[in-house]
C-alpha cells in the first residue's frame, strides 16, 4: 500500500527539518506507517504539534549547523525532508544530506519558485507552495467560462 511515496512495506528511516504544520503533519504520517522519523527544529515548542502516537525522536537544534545535522542521524536516512521556512536553510539541508551524507530521497520545499532549478539541478525533489496555489487558482480561472 502506498501513501505519500512511503510504503507500508520496509520501514525507513526519515529526518524531516521544520515541524511547522507541513513538516509535523509528515512526521505524524511516517511515524503511524511505522518509520523511524527524527523530527529537527530550532523551537522546542514545535514539536507540539506533533500528535500523542507520534514514536519518533525530536532534536533542538539549527538545521544550519552541520553538528545538527550529525546529531539527526542523518548518515542513516532513507529519506530527509527539508521543511523550514528558509529556502537558504533548506538548500544547505537537502545538500549535505545528498552529497554528505548520501542520502538517496530528499525533497526540499522552496518558497521561490525561481530557485526551484537549482535544487533539482543536484537531484532535489522540490515542493513549492507558490506553484501548487498557482496551479490551483488556475484551475478555477480556466474552469470559470463554465458558470
Amino acid at each position: 500500500m502506498e501513501e505519500s511515496g512511503m510504503t507500508r512495506g520496509k520501514s525507513k528511516y526519515i529526518v524531516v527539518f521544520g515541524c511547522g504544520r507541513l513538516g509535523a503533519s509528515i512526521a505524524n504520517l511516517a511515524s503511524s506507517l511505522g518509520h523511524s522519523v527524527v523530527v529537527v527544529d530550532r523551537n522546542e515548542y514545535a514539536f507540539h504539534r506533533l500528535n500523542s502516537e507520534f514514536s519518533g525522536f525530536t532534536v533542538v537544534g539549527d538545521a544550519a549547523e552541520y553538528e545538527t545535522l550529525k546529531e539527526s542521524g542523518m548518515e542513516k536516512a532513507d529519506m530527509v525532508f527539508a521543511f523550514t521556512n528558509d529556502d537558504s536553510t533548506n538548500f544547505f539541508i537537502a545538500m549535505n544530506a545528498r552529497h554528505m551524507f548520501g542520502v538517496k530521497k530528499v525533497i526540499a520545499r522552496v518558497y521561490d519558485p525561481e530557485k526551484i532549478r537549482i535544487f533539482e539541478e543536484h537531484g532535489i525533489d522540490t515542493i513549492c507552495p507558490a506553484i501548487l496555489m498557482m496551479e490551483k487558482v488556475k484551475g478555477y480561472v480556466v474552469g470559470s467560462d463554465q458558470d
